[in-house]
């Protein structure tokens, strides 16, 4: 009973942050206005929550959304990923090695606090690598992730612009709602994939997992999956309202105080993005924005979902932003320890 409270606040401020969006006109209304609706809620004090027990539901129903905006002809065009996969890494290095020079020499952090921060998504994972530097200042970390993420979704959709009305919702075509029945049905085995996939400790599972269960059905022209309104609007605004609620686990008065130098180093590294992104398009002739949010330094589950919002092949961004997410977590260890020297030195 405790967290029904907080969780009724949440989604009172996110729908009402969903529609003040949707009415001035706003790309992406629910789920922005629902995230930036939450997080003045939480900064004015105002108990919101999302329980960790509601996440995966959440995940799964996104998860078979996303995958209905993968078509047959996606299949035609994988020939052109492995080119854009490759320059992911040269991406993410720069990114990394500028970031952390930004947040060095102009916000003045130590070496270890601005290593970690400078290390795009995956953020449970660098936290948990941080943990063993004693150094590294882990409310800078997961305040300069959490932004990050943030400003990603706060600002993309007006960056690219979208196709769509209401979050990738089909307001106004003659598309026919997938069956209830079928529905359900796709749903179960959604779950299901969800579970195998964190039981394989497949990254984000509860979403990869129902993503290219979808993806597949979706593809192979077998089915048409299209979500119904009443389902994607609560699910977009209870996306919002997880991404607002993490901020409040940050102290008001540190967010404010280490919003410039997160902002700055936000701006490096995603000027770095949008100058891969261009470069690539132009060279192998791929959209622009799919490209800007395959390379995006933001969350795996957060891009994927935006690129199903703006209507830019989830498939290919789940593609290049798993890829990024995986190699990070190969390498990762072994490069700290070069970077930073092993845990017992940092102690000294």
């Amino acid at each position: 009973m405790k967290q029904i409270y907080p969780l009724s606040l949440a989604f009172l401020f996110g729908s009402v942050g969903g529609m003040l969006f949707l009415w001035l006109g706003l790309p992406a209304p629910w789920l922005s206005g629902s995230m930036v609706g939450v997080t003045i809620a939480v900064l004015l004090g105002i108990p919101c929550d999302f329980p960790k027990q509601l996440h995966a539901g959440l995940f799964v129903v996104l998860g078979l959304s996303m995958g209905s905006g993968v078509k047959p002809e996606t299949l035609s065009r994988i020939h052109q990923w492995p080119i854009s996969i490759a320059l992911i890494f040269f991406t993410v290095l720069l990114i990394i090695l500028a970031t952390y020079i930004y947040q060095r020499n102009v916000s003045g952090w130590d070496r270890s606090t601005s290593y970690f921060a400078s290390i795009p998504g995956a953020l449970s994972f660098v936290i948990a690598v941080a943990g063993d530097y004693p150094r590294a200042d882990m409310s800078r970390v997961a305040i300069s992730q959490s932004l990050r993420v943030f400003i990603l979704v706060a600002i993309l959709p007006m960056v690219l612009g979208s196709p769509l009305t209401g979050d990738g919702v089909l307001v106004g075509q003659s598309l026919t709602m997938t069956e209830p029945l079928m529905l359900m049905m796709l749903l179960a085995i959604s779950a299901l994939c969800g579970w195998i996939s964190m039981k394989l400790k497949i990254p984000a599972g509860w979403l990869t997992g129902p993503f290219f269960f979808s993806s597949a059905i979706n593809a192979s022209g077998l089915v048409t999956l299209v979500m119904p309104e009443w389902l994607m609007i609560p699910a977009f605004v209870a996306l919002g309202v997880l991404i607002g609620c993490r901020v409040a686990l940050i102290d008001p008065i540190l967010l404010f105080k280490l919003l410039k130098a997160c902002f700055g180093a936000f701006l490096v590294g995603f000027g770095i993005s949008l100058v891969a992104a261009y470069v690539v398009a132009n060279w192998i002739d791929l959209p622009f924005g799919q490209l800007l949010l395959a390379y995006a330094p933001g969350g795996l589950e957060a891009m994927i979902m935006m690129a199903f919002i703006l209507d830019l092949d989830p498939a290919f961004v789940a593609a290049h932003q798993l890829v990024r997410y995986i190699g990070m977590i190969l390498i990762l260890p072994f490069v700290t320890q070069r970077v930073l020297g092993s845990p017992e030195d940092s102690v000294l």
